[in-house]
């Protein structure tokens, strides 16, 4: 490819790029991948996940299977965290972090706590795998049409009956993580910190603490 070529090949993928994090713009985003065969919608998803991370500046990383997961998606260009409280903090002054769900601390429970910081997204992000590394930023998540939302209880239930509930409920649900006496629970769709259906569940500490688009 010559170099005109390549630039313009470079210009048009940076139109496309979610600069933006709002539902729209990830709502349309989704739409331009649908038709792509896998290989295809993998290697653009990278791509526009560089641009994005280049216009929305440094991403923070805390645990080796994010790190692997943001090297995929955004690049060698991160900042690796030792401990989750760190995290918490580079989030709550403004940054995007990416964080494990592994690990033997709920450091997601935190969030109950932290009310300007929300996840906002989760790796991987398609409809067939379960997340297993969860972005936080500052900001309310907006719905995009196809979501996981996610919810934390203190619940001592066991987590298939936590699924019963939340089923009962009108939620259908997953479990994530366990850990620290605290569960976190994935649910489908956009649901909101107010929503009726979460009222009267199980637990003396519970609430939603974001959601993340599936692509």
């Amino acid at each position: 490819m010559d170099r005109a070529s390549l630039d313009r090949l470079i210009e048009a993928l940076s139109e496309q790029a979610p600069l933006s994090r709002d539902g729209e713009t990830l709502a349309d985003l989704r739409r331009r991948l649908a038709d792509l065969s896998p290989a295809r919608r993998a290697a653009l998803h990278a791509v526009l996940g560089r641009l994005e991370g280049e216009a929305r500046g440094p991403l923070h990383v805390h645990g080796g299977l994010s790190a692997l997961l943001a090297a995929d998606r955004f690049g060698l260009g991160f900042q690796r965290l030792d401990k989750a409280e760190d995290g918490l903090k580079q989030a709550a002054a403004g940054a995007r972090v990416l964080m494990d769900l592994s690990g033997v601390t709920a450091w997601w429970g935190r969030l109950l706590a932290m009310p300007d910081v929300r996840v906002v997204g989760a790796l991987p992000d398609s409809s067939a795998l379960l997340p297993q590394s969860l972005m936080i930023a500052r900001g309310q998540p907006e719905p995009t049409g196809d979501d996981r939302t996610f919810w934390v209880t203190d619940s001592a239930l066991p987590a298939p009956r936590l699924v019963e509930t939340l089923g009962l409920n009108g939620l259908a649900a997953a479990p994530l993580i366990a850990t620290g006496g605290l569960k976190l629970m994935m649910i489908a769709g956009y649901v909101q910190a107010d929503d009726g259906r979460l009222a009267g569940l199980p637990g003396t500490l519970t609430g939603v603490i974001g959601a993340a688009p599936l692509f």
